[in-house]
């Protein structure tokens, strides 16, 4: 055994990092990114800003003037405090690292953002996911049958999810936070697409966070994520957040952003109205074997399931398409592709690159 192997923790060895698809040259359609990015008019004005940003020194302590502009854009609660990450993927590290313990509990439906139980597992804790059902709704019995049996120090509750594109329904994540005896978090991090939030009750109940990033309209290239909620659970959790997680340079454009913030809900209205296009599109394709199974989605992104999946990616990407294949996710994605909601153009090119894909492969299995 090497000095190496002896070293590193051996579940890390038997573990695969998380691995980016190489899209250079490729219309990128699997990371649910805006593809309008920052309106050009804003450009310049944002670079001025940057340009007197003062590198040679720690951001502030506290983003008071960030965490005002977004108060100002948001329905974020008065009494609320708000602690912001570097992107809300260690929002959820922190979350789970202030609460648990090896062999605690950290419980969420299946499937859902895989991040979830990579950080449950990374901090020694015991992962237990419930199973949707096969349209993936919230099996409710299984799930409070899961957390009675389980006791979880942390529940996560993606609202909408991810990759299913499906809504809760806001009086099953009551009954969840009734139920459990930790913390629920609700993952808003598609919440601009969406038409119901739960921002405005977190403070309604003793034992609620709800978790939100800005990467999904527009700004996933500043790595910024926000929790908010009491303000006791907050100075818990920013007690394991490493000092000036959040730079100078992410501060200045998001902050920027929010004085801007009509420009980007006018994107996201522009991707909601093609999500609707794009969704009735996929459900008009031509296929073998029961033809193409959409999802309804509230998210930027649409879930279908079409036979060969696997192969119809792998078309794709020969056509310079990156889409996600999911099947080998979870048993309920079998044969599922998840797809960004694009532009115009962009999502024509898809459908017509996927209906040749289609094509393809149908003709090779025959």
């Amino acid at each position: 055994m090497s000095l190496l192997q002896k070293t590193i923790r051996a579940d890390v060895q038997a573990t695969q990092a998380y691995v980016v698809a190489p899209s250079a040259g490729m219309l990128k359609l699997d990371a649910m990114e805006n593809p309008q990015g920052m309106p050009a008019d804003l450009l310049d004005e944002l670079a001025q800003q940057l340009k007197a940003a003062e590198l040679n020194r720690y951001p502030a302590p506290k983003a008071l003037e960030l965490e005002a502009a977004l108060r100002a854009c948001t329905s974020i609660p008065k009494a609320a405090h708000v602690l912001f990450g570097n992107g809300s993927d260690e929002l959820i590290d922190l979350i789970i690292r202030a609460c648990c313990m090896p062999g605690d509990a950290v419980l969420s439906p299946v499937p859902t953002f895989v991040m979830y139980a990579v950080y449950s597992q990374w901090s020694h804790a015991r992962f237990v996911g419930v199973d949707l059902n096969p349209d993936f709704t919230l099996n409710m019995p299984a799930l409070l049958k899961a957390i009675a049996t389980n006791q979880p120090k942390v529940v996560f509750l993606a609202y909408p999810n991810n990759p299913t594109g499906v809504a809760l329904r806001e009086a099953e994540i009551v009954q969840i936070i009734e139920a459990t005896p930790g913390l629920v978090v609700v993952d808003e991090a598609y919440e601009a697409f969406a038409d119901a939030s739960f921002m405005a009750r977190v403070l309604e109940f003793p034992n609620v966070l709800v978790l939100r990033t800005f990467s999904k309209l527009g700004l996933a290239g500043a790595r910024l994520g926000y929790a908010v909620a009491s303000p006791a659970w907050v100075e818990q959790i920013d007690k394991v957040r490493p000092p000036y997680n959040v730079n100078v340079l992410t501060r200045i454009a998001v902050q920027f952003a929010l004085e801007h913030f009509g420009a980007f809900e006018a994107q996201a209205k522009l991707l909601r109205d093609q999500r609707n296009v794009l969704t009735d599109a996929l459900k008009n394709l031509k296929a073998p074997n029961g033809g193409v199974e959409v999802f309804d989605s509230c998210a930027n992104f649409v879930l279908f399931r079409v036979a060969h999946a696997l192969e119809v990616f792998d078309a794709l990407k020969n056509k310079g398409i990156l889409v996600k294949y999911v099947g080998k996710a979870h048993p309920l994605l079998q044969n599922c592709l998840r797809v960004t909601v694009s532009t115009e153009q962009e999502n024509q090119q898809f459908l017509l690159a996927v209906q040749e894909s289609i094509d393809e492969v149908a003709a090779k299995a025959a």
